[in-house]
């Protein structure tokens, strides 16, 4: 009798043990928004093939979403260019991720100019381009995007400041993560890594 009990309690403090691994949330990086409901991550926008793209067209894999302009001259590259590194150092776990450059300046960023722009920092990364005012602004407030035009001296040319980071969705199509700007290449790359694995 004694050592069937002690069996229900070994078995007992098992179960437990399992359901309190099973409960902790996976530690990221970067910035966990994993269940907000404050964000709309759903869109309906155009490759640089011209194909009409949904995000879930990319399920099953994880996307790294990025918000900016082929003009820009500073934060666009450099983010661009880490996410090259990322896909580097992430090595075959690569195939696993998408990377999308969506533009803010659709106006000036047409598909020719995102199909040479955005896969010449690495050829698998997709440009992506909303087909109106609208349907950016829409975007934009779905993801919390900051973005405004700069004008210059001459009305005919302008910046755009916006938002620096970057946004991950996981393979289900959930948003999980938000990237600061600069937040190092290795640090993504395993956050990645993690959400890869993820069922």
């Amino acid at each position: 009798m004694f050592k069937f009990k002690s069996f229900k309690l070994l078995l007992l403090a098992f179960s437990v043990l399992t359901l309190l691994s099973c409960s902790q949330q996976q530690k990221f990086n970067n910035v966990d928004i994993s269940g907000s409901t404050s964000f709309s991550p759903a869109f309906e926008l155009q490759d640089h093939h011209g194909q009409v793209r949904q995000i879930e067209d990319f399920k099953g894999k994880v996307v790294v979403i990025f918000f900016g302009y082929t003009q820009c001259p500073d934060v666009c590259p450099t983010t661009m260019f880490e996410m090259k590194k990322v896909m580097e150092l992430l090595g075959k776990d690569a195939d696993q991720v998408q990377v999308a450059f969506i533009t803010l300046d659709p106006v000036r960023d047409t598909l020719e100019l995102l199909e040479k722009y955005v896969p010449s920092f690495d050829t698998r990364f997709l440009g992506l381009r909303p087909q109106s005012p609208e349907a950016l602004e829409k975007l934009a407030k779905g993801y919390k995007v900051f973005y405004q035009k700069v004008y210059g001296k001459d009305p005919q040319y302008y910046t755009i400041d916006h938002t620096a980071g970057s946004y991950v969705i996981d393979k289900k199509g959930q948003l999980r993560l938000f990237v600061r700007h600069n937040q190092g290449e290795k640090n993504l790359a395993d956050d990645l890594r993690k959400l890869a694995k993820e069922n």
